[in-house]
């Protein structure tokens, strides 16, 4: 246990636990506006893994991974436009509209990998931005600025997503369609537009998260998220739809994954022990959940249905 306590693999540690945090906090993020909107969605994994799958076909059939990128988030954007036809339009219940999402993209994607690629082939994926001198500055070179484009782009966003939602008029009725939506329809905002702009933004975000963990590992493979999705709608809750408690949660899942990983990589953790070990995130989530939702009041309005009154 001692070759763990060390100052190298702890920065490692550390460093790896900001990468893996990514994905969570961009799909939280999205589900965080989502949710504001009061629109619940469970279907965060299945919109993660068409964006992961849409963002590796791409960068194996092109080359490029902002090509990749792109393709992740229309396809995010994609399934944006189904899930508010399934929710805002028809009136679904959010939570079993979500659970098929989820199961669609879980199917959908590895259909299409099986016919389209069948053996796992790797790809060149996201790279290290090279910050010059600062990444060879010790230990807060490699802590901060050794990551990829899309890891600063996540964190950059948490200021963009609170000014967004606290700031702007969008943001606003977001907020209100989430609280109060007759109140809201009254001034004369249009809740289900409101509402479906939210789900496409989240899901835009969902895709995008998913990419990023493709193009991360290089690799495509079936259910490739792993949870990640569900613990991203954790997330939401963890951080009381604030941008900053979402990404406060992020870094914690993001660190406890890499410190699993560093710990069976040194051999710390072994056989049996090592699979416990990697339920750590998913028990993580079980008690998050039960120790937040005592002293948090979600949206009003969160999975109610809007339909006016004519």
């Amino acid at each position: 246990m001692s070759d763990f306590f060390t100052v190298s693999v702890l920065v490692a540690t550390l460093a790896s636990g900001i990468r893996l945090a990514t994905p969570f906090l961009l799909s939280a993020l999205g589900e965080t506006i989502g949710q504001r909107a009061g629109v619940l969605n469970l279907g965060v994994e299945g919109v993660m893994l068409i964006g992961a799958y849409a963002a590796y076909i791409t960068a194996l059939r092109t080359g490029s991974v902002v090509a990749g990128v792109i393709a992740a988030m229309a396809a995010g954007a994609a399934m944006g436009v189904v899930y508010a036809f399934i929710t805002v339009v028809m009136h679904a219940t959010q939570g079993i509209s979500g659970i098929g999402i989820f199961l669609f993209g879980l199917g959908f994607t590895d259909l299409l990998f099986r016919q389209q690629v069948g053996t796992p082939v790797p790809i060149d994926g996201l790279r290290g931005l090279d910050m010059g001198g600062l990444s060879d500055l010790p230990i807060v070179g490699e802590l901060l600025f050794s990551h990829n484009m899309l890891t600063y782009v996540a964190f950059a966003l948490v200021p963009v997503v609170w000014f967004a939602m606290n700031r702007t008029t969008f943001g606003l009725n977001v907020r209100a369609v989430g609280e109060t939506p007759e109140a809201a329809d009254t001034l004369g905002v249009r809740v289900n537009v409101v509402r479906t702009q939210a789900i496409i933004i989240g899901n835009v975000m969902a895709g995008l998260a998913g990419g990023t963990l493709a193009l991360d590992v290089g690799i495509f493979q079936q259910n490739l998220t792993s949870g990640q999705g569900f613990i991203a709608v954790a997330l939401v809750y963890f951080g009381a739809w604030r941008s900053s408690g979402v990404m406060a949660g992020a870094l914690l899942f993001g660190v406890v994954s890499s410190t699993v990983l560093q710990l069976k990589t040194l051999g710390i953790i072994v056989g049996a022990n090592s699979t416990i070990a990697a339920m750590a995130p998913a028990i993580l989530t079980i008690v998050v959940l039960v120790l937040v939702s005592r002293r948090i009041g979600a949206p009003s309005a969160l999975t109610v249905p809007f339909e006016r009154d004519n």
